[in-house]
């Protein structure tokens, strides 16, 4: 088997995981694969062929990957936890950081919660507002 062959199995089999995983893990190797394997049609030696590989691909990585994340992503929906962000929850059970305790409920389901600020004590049927999410905790600051 020539190099030519080789690299234009690295590129089928890139492009081959890209479509599996759609990831946006692998195309910007099969970019450099195509271009070494050119490369190699052409009789450049092994040692450029490897270098048009690395450089191909890492400056594709490099250079299209944010516009292709930002394309590709835009439509993505996110997860129920990551949609709480921003809401506003009501405090059902008093939180306490210090003691590891509190729950809140928003959207209809319960949830453990600390507060942000540390040393703050929010009491049962305070309106809180969701800023962020840690471990399976919501973590909330009072609404002002």
């Amino acid at each position: 088997m020539n190099l030519t062959t080789i690299w234009l199995v690295v590129f089928v089999a890139c492009i081959a995981i890209e479509i599996i995983t759609l990831g946006l893990a692998t195309i910007w190797f099969a970019g450099g694969a195509l271009v070494a394997a050119i490369g190699a049609a052409m009789g450049a030696p092994i040692w450029l062929q490897a270098v048009f590989f690395g450089a191909v691909s890492l400056v594709l990585l490099y250079f299209t990957r944010p516009v292709a994340v930002k394309y590709f992503n835009k439509d993505r929906v996110k997860t129920n936890a990551e949609s709480l962000v921003g809401k506003q929850a009501i405090v059902i059970s008093e939180i306490d950081n210090l003691q590891g305790i509190g729950q809140v409920s928003v959207n209809g389901q319960e949830w453990s919660a600390r507060t942000v600020e540390e040393g703050v004590t929010l009491t049962e049927g305070s309106v809180v507002i969701v800023r962020a999410i840690s471990g399976v905790k919501l973590m909330v600051e009072e609404k002002r």
